[in-house]
């Protein structure tokens, strides 16, 4: 199987005034092709530092993150950026969609930083709203939305730039059991098409349908659960 992110010994300190926190402290952890992993643990044990090194929205202060086998520790904030929007998707508990815009706007916008041309990204995005089943709220803005229409548009967007790994953060946290179960399913689906997916969460449930569950403490990985029988193809997450 192919390594799509890799932690390499990555650490984060923060200095808060004299004191030095460590949010993440050594950490090697590989995510391969086509898994879904669980990111689970309490405030402050690491796991949202981890998922903001993993979107290239930060950098480790020691030790490497490799993303699609290359090094991106280094990069500037520009070269970051450009990683950020082509290869990778997030979808967040908040939706973050821009409130102006409506359903198509908001995905065209990851294609928008790529200069894909607009026809080019008015198609790819009708396309995405329709395999979300929006297909009747194309013109729509988010206030006209439902929360779950909301994070199906989030999750659209996510895969406009048709990313290497796809990134949520509570992805069902702001819905009922009902919707979120819904959106859940269209993880799922995903993730059987050969989506690599990375998911943070709090909730065991969500973590259930992972194959992997990688729990944190005080910034170190404190457990690793598999799936049995729940396992990407081609073999288990290493």
């Amino acid at each position: 199987m192919t390594a799509v992110a890799e932690l390499r010994g990555a650490s984060r300190v923060y200095q808060m005034g004299s004191t030095e926190v460590r949010a993440l402290d050594h950490v090697d952890l590989v995510f391969q092709q086509g898994e879904y992993a669980a990111i689970m643990g309490a405030s402050g044990s690491g796991k949202s530092t981890m998922l903001n090194i993993l979107g290239c929205l930060d950098r480790p202060t020691a030790g490497q993150y490799l993303l699609g086998g290359r090094d991106v520790s280094g990069l500037d904030d520009d070269e970051l950026s450009r990683e950020r929007n082509e290869r990778l998707g997030f979808v967040f508990q908040a939706y973050n969609l821009i409130p102006h815009l409506t359903v198509l706007e908001n995905i065209e916008v990851p294609m928008e930083y790529a200069e894909v041309a607009h026809a080019v990204a008015r198609e790819r995005a009708t396309s995405l709203a329709v395999r979300m089943g929006l297909g009747d709220r194309l013109h729509h803005r988010p206030t006209e939305l439902s929360g779950g229409q909301q994070q199906r548009v989030a999750i659209a967007r996510s895969l406009a730039n048709d990313p290497m790994v796809l990134l949520a953060d509570e992805p069902t946290g702001n819905l009922d059991s009902k919707t979120g179960a819904e959106i859940l399913g269209l993880l799922d689906e995903l993730n059987d098409a050969g989506r690599t997916l990375i998911v943070v969460t709090h909730d065991p449930l969500v973590a259930a349908r992972a194959h992997r569950t990688v729990t944190m403490h005080d910034g170190k990985i404190a457990r690793v659960e598999l799936r049995a029988g729940n396992a990407p193809a081609g073999g288990g997450p290493a």
